[in-house]
């Protein structure tokens, strides 16, 4: 009987564990993860951007989303204007941070991942804003 009980509990703890985050305290309000990209979405730019992702988080898979709406964004400053060298070896760093932790369970390393990719487009952004000459800026 006991040991029943302990598995309900168990698997309840498990079943709640494996939820989707769905909100989080972000801005000063409780947000949904659909909230947070639209607002991603919205800043004016890639730094911007991450610091949100930052400062909004869910250490959990639900960073998936959240990181890959701040690669679009920086993306955006830097990827069309890529030769194909430059393409692949984006692609490799990006890459990179889908098998670091592609042996891990836990959603807290979907996170890890989606801070990786994040990251590297953010660098790759900087790079490119720094290319830039000051007449296009």
């Amino acid at each position: 009987m006991i040991v029943r009980s302990i598995l309900a509990v168990l698997a309840v703890i498990l079943f709640l564990g494996a939820a989707p985050a769905r909100a989080a305290v972000c801005l000063g309000k409780s947000m949904t993860l659909e909230e947070i990209i639209g607002v991603i979405d919205a800043m004016p730019g890639c730094e911007r951007a991450m610091k949100l992702f930052k400062d909004c988080q869910f250490s959990t898979s639900g960073d998936i989303h959240l990181g890959a709406a701040v690669e679009r964004k920086c993306e955006a400053d830097f990827l069309n204007r890529l030769k194909a060298p430059q393409k692949r070896a984006y692609q490799r760093e990006m890459g990179a941070c889908d098998r670091k932790y592609e042996n891990e369970s836990g959603t807290m390393y979907r996170s890890f991942t989606a801070f990786c990719r994040a990251e590297i487009a953010q660098r790759y952004a900087r790079k490119a804003r720094r290319v830039v000459p000051a007449s296009v800026r």
